[in-house]
């Protein structure tokens, strides 16, 4: 960007996932307007380190069109299994080129062309309208979320069993999505990402290899649990309709099928250093378990 403080909206920047994005553009200078549906969220925006705070709707295109006034770049990711979210993505897109916005990064998923699975699927439709602009775009392609384990830490540290509903020895690529929040953050504030499409893995791993990495560091066994997805789901508890459990099922059973592969190479090169591993990232839990302890 050539402004040397750029004003970047982030949408839903107060969620688990883009709220990472947050602070990592405010270290590289960015003045940063969070984009939330939820006023009683703006709260939350700022303590991240948002300046500005827009309330808006991803199905409400005046609303983002007001979103967008003035700033030179944006972030968006979309709402996990909604069933309009194409939709959203795009009319993200249009209004963000409309208004004259330099930069464009969009976090969406590995393998999009696998159109077997909806919640993939639904991505090409938004990078396909990043391609039909004149914006800076890049297009973040992350592997499985390593802050999907965190949420299941608790279970495993009270019952010793790390559980998913696809075969134990089915490998997954995963990444940390502070890495791909920090990528974000460099392609919207340098242009050395610009134009880039970049898978982002860190490894792939087997549930009895991480089930070994966090015995390992709690320093007492873990074991692999290969519960049914109808199992599964009712201990997680997820707040998803029945239709959006049943795309995540569909995404399980492939991972049960093919695995999901994934590289590290481009995730190291956009960082310029390793990524964050999925031993490290455990073993953060285990010390924040220790610690409260």
């Amino acid at each position: 960007m050539q402004a040397l403080n750029p004003t970047v909206l982030v949408v839903g920047a107060s969620g688990r996932f883009a709220g990472l994005v947050v602070p990592e553009l405010v270290r590289r200078n960015a003045t940063v307007r969070a984009l939330v549906h939820d006023p009683a969220n703006a709260e939350k925006a700022r303590m991240l380190g948002a300046s500005e705070v827009a309330t808006g709707d991803l199905r409400n295109r005046r609303s983002l069109e007001r979103a967008v006034e003035g700033v030179a770049g944006v972030f968006h990711i979309g709402p996990a299994f909604a069933p309009d979210e194409a939709a959203m993505g795009v009319a993200m897109v249009e209004a963000a080129a409309q208004a004259g916005v330099q930069k464009f990064v969009f976090s969406s998923v590995i393998q999009p062309t696998n159109t077997k699975l909806e919640n993939h699927a639904s991505k090409v439709p938004v990078e396909d309208a990043l391609y039909s602009t004149t914006m800076e775009y890049t297009i973040l392609h992350p592997a499985n979320f390593m802050q999907n384990i965190a949420a299941a830490w608790p279970s495993v540290v009270e019952h010793g069993v790390f559980s998913e509903p696809f075969p134990k020895t089915a490998k997954v690529a995963r990444v940390d999505y502070r890495d791909v929040a920090e990528v974000a953050a460099i392609a919207l504030t340098e242009a050395r990402l610009s134009y880039a499409t970049i898978e982002l893995c860190a490894g792939m791993h087997s549930r009895e290899e991480i089930a070994s990495i966090m015995g390992e560091e709690l320093g007492r066994p873990v074991f692999a649990g290969e519960p049914t997805f109808a199992e599964w789901a009712a201990n997680a508890r997820l707040p998803y309709s029945d239709r959006q459990m049943q795309l995540l099922a569909k995404v399980y059973g492939h991972y049960a099928d093919y695995g999901l592969g994934g590289n590290s190479l481009t995730l190291r090169t956009a960082l310029g250093r390793e990524p964050r591993s999925l031993r490290s990232f455990i073993r953060n839990l285990a010390l924040q378990t220790a610690h409260a302890t």
